[in-house]
């Protein structure tokens, strides 16, 4: 019984405790179409201290967001990575969006980010490559609404864009 004991602690031991260091990379974005407003409206949430440490390591520089130290230099910054890094595509059409602001959340950051003037569209297709320069296993999900459906997407840096027809 005693090495039955001493074998399960081998096994289980090593596995809670690396699970406890591993931590777990991922944004998430929602995309919504309002065909009233004839708007895709989306949002992208992404953890604070991720972003700080791939903003920093990009500009050369300590980042603060969501702090008495931070910027609108540091602001600026976080909304030119994420619109380089966040491509969207509807029916095969670039899209710009606008950038309406931001808001922190515990931990994460989200942005709000429109593309306007949408009366409808058939396709779209999504670059997220959030996070995929800092972290290698960095996940990026994807949901998207539509009045008549729900779908989700889950990008990585080997599959940075993903496509689907409504």
């Amino acid at each position: 019984m005693k090495l039955f004991k001493i074998f399960i602690l081998t096994i289980i031991f090593p596995t809670v405790v690396g699970a406890a260091i591993h931590k777990f990379y991922a944004s998430t974005t929602k995309i919504e179409y309002v065909p009233q407003e004839q708007s895709v409206q989306i949002i992208t949430e992404i953890f604070t201290d991720d972003i700080q440490q791939a903003l920093s390591k990009r500009n050369l520089r300590e980042i603060h967001l969501d702090s008495k130290k931070q910027t609108p230099a540091d602001v600026l910054l976080l909304r030119d990575y994420v619109f380089k890094k966040l491509v969207v595509y509807l029916n095969d059409v670039k899209q710009e969006y606008d950038y309406i602001g931001l808001q922190y959340d515990v931990d994460r950051v989200k942005l709000f980010l429109e593309i306007t003037n949408v009366s409808s569209f058939e396709r779209i297709d999504i670059e997220n490559k959030i996070l995929f320069d800092t972290f290698e296993d960095q996940q990026n999900i994807i949901h998207i609404k539509t009045p008549s459906a729900r779908r989700s997407l889950v990008l990585d840096k080997e599959n940075p864009k993903g496509l689907l027809n409504f």
